[in-house]
């Protein structure tokens, strides 16, 4: 994992943890030095930065409960989920019964995704230990291997969770929003459009990326929103 500050504790404890990455602010400099809507933008959040919260399973978890439904409705789901096992560990959610899972609002097909995710966790199907070491494509393959997570998914895990610094979600429809009012007064840009400004964003496309959200909602994403 990217190299972190940790806020709060030093005890790694899933739900007190709150870690903003080291490179935050060498990524702002270059991004307004070299990016003249960066420069625009990043003086206007202050001190606002990425932050991760949580742990890998609940992080990816949430992110399946929260597929094609508002924000609203998936933190509703989540609360009536997540108290339902024990701990939010995948051996936990593997002994839920399905009935309870559906009660709680999840689909019978978001049910079959999180078993999945579960049984990926607790097989030792992910390499976990390894993913520090591991460039984003190779993690983003694992991800992708489980039932119910997409390349989408998979970019904003690796944004939101182990905060790398380089990752372009040109799947992203807000990113693209966002380029095209930034940088082409509103016009709809093609994913090419949008790599060919980011060539200016590397190696911090997942700052800019932050920012260009920000400049649409300046609420800060929640750390698992992947």
């Amino acid at each position: 994992m990217a190299a972190t500050k940790k806020i709060a504790s030093d005890v790694p404890d899933v739900e007190s943890v709150l870690a903003t990455p080291d490179y935050w602010a060498e990524a702002c400099k270059h991004l307004v030095k070299k990016d003249r809507v960066m420069k625009r933008l990043i003086p206007q959040f202050g001190d606002a930065a990425l932050r991760t919260r949580s742990d890998a399973f609940t992080t990816l978890a949430r992110s399946i409960v929260g597929q094609q439904i508002s924000v609203k409705s998936a933190q509703t789901v989540w609360e009536r989920f997540v108290a339902l096992p024990r701990s939010m560990k995948p051996a936990s959610v593997l002994k839920l019964k399905i009935d309870d899972m559906r009660a709680a609002g999840l689909s019978a097909r978001k049910v079959d995704y999180l078993v999945d995710l579960a049984i990926h966790f607790e097989e030792g199907k992910l390499h976990v230990k390894d993913w520090a070491a591991m460039d984003d494509e190779a993690i983003i393959a694992e991800l992708v291997a489980i039932r119910g997570i997409g390349r989408w998914t998979a970019e904003m895990f690796l944004i939101f969770y182990l905060m790398r610094p380089n990752v372009l979600p040109l799947d992203d429809p807000g990113l693209i929003t966002g380029i095209s009012q930034n940088y082409f007064s509103g016009e709809l840009v093609s994913r090419s459009d949008a790599r060919e400004v980011a060539e200016a964003w590397k190696p911090w496309c997942s700052v800019a990326t932050w920012y260009i959200w920000r400049s649409l909602d300046p609420l800060p994403l929640p750390a698992d929103a992947a």
